[in-house]
């Protein structure tokens, strides 16, 4: 079973765009294309957190990109490492938080270490992902992002390896990323905005937007009503029960920059 066609990014209601407070996004192949970040995509972060909405990046890159990305770009903070830690930059400092506690985390790397070691051996053309050095809970193989890109057939090879071994993983459009220990981007969602805003996710779903592209957005388009999916999105599909709700009509962050132009039409009274 796979997931169901999304429906064009004309279809959501601009009643719905109204009731919008924040934006969550993936970045690999949601804000970026062909690995590099788009400039429409960038710009079109930086209106929307101009117009007053709450921004915030989910990605599986890991906690060195996350540093940078919060303090850095135009967001309210960064969740990392599919939902494992999040910061954000609160009175001027940069506040650090993680799933599990610092001792539980080097456990975990050692055990990963290994896993890494026996998926490299066992799945020619592998590789350690190069931002591996910068991750503080998972690991991340590298299927396309700086080796040739390989079939299905080795990508459901890897994550069979990190089932076989306990951890949890799952597919992005570059990275197989597993981890010990049971969260991804919702449950990191729902705690940064417990954290940096006192208030309860579950509650207020329908207040936020989701843009992802992979398989590792499932639970995001699950979870939220207003869930969106970058055409590249399609790929996926396959490889999923839940898919987003609507679609764009354009890949990446081209089609990032879309969903903002279309949310923020929708808000201004001047459209009505």
């Amino acid at each position: 079973m796979t997931a169901a066609e999304p429906l064009a990014l004309s279809h959501l209601p601009r009643a719905s765009c109204r009731g919008v407070r924040g934006i969550f996004c993936d970045i690999d192949d949601t804000l970026t294309w062909h690995g590099r970040l788009v400039p429409s995509a960038f710009a079109a972060l930086a209106r929307a957190h101009q117009a007053g909405l709450r921004v915030v990046p989910v990605t599986g890159r890991p906690a060195g990109w996350v540093d940078h990305i919060a303090r850095m770009w135009p967001v309210d903070g960064c969740v990392g490492e599919n939902g494992g830690l999040w910061f954000s930059m609160e009175g001027g400092v940069l506040v650090r938080r993680f799933l599990q506690p610092p001792s539980e985390r080097e456990a975990n790397r050692e055990r990963l270490r290994a896993l890494g070691e026996q998926i490299l051996q066992r799945v020619p053309g592998t590789a350690l992902a190069s931002d591996q050095p910068y991750r503080e809970l998972d690991l991340a193989i590298d299927f396309c992002e700086d080796v040739p890109a390989l079939d299905d057939a080795a990508i459901d090879a890897i994550v069979a390896l990190f089932h076989e071994a306990g951890a949890t993983c799952k597919v992005s459009s570059i990275h197989v990323n597993g981890w010990f220990g049971f969260f991804d981007k919702l449950e990191g969602c729902r705690r940064f905005v417990r954290d940096r805003y006192q208030e309860d996710l579950d509650g207020d779903l329908s207040g936020w937007i989701y843009v992802g592209d992979s398989a590792n957005d499932e639970p995001m388009f699950r979870a939220f009503p207003l869930s969106i999916g970058v055409a590249n999105v399609r790929r996926f599909l396959p490889r999923m029960l839940h898919g987003p709700t609507y679609i764009t009509a354009e890949p990446g962050g081209a089609g990032f920059a879309q969903v903002i132009d279309h949310l923020l039409t929708s808000r201004d009274p001047a459209e009505t």
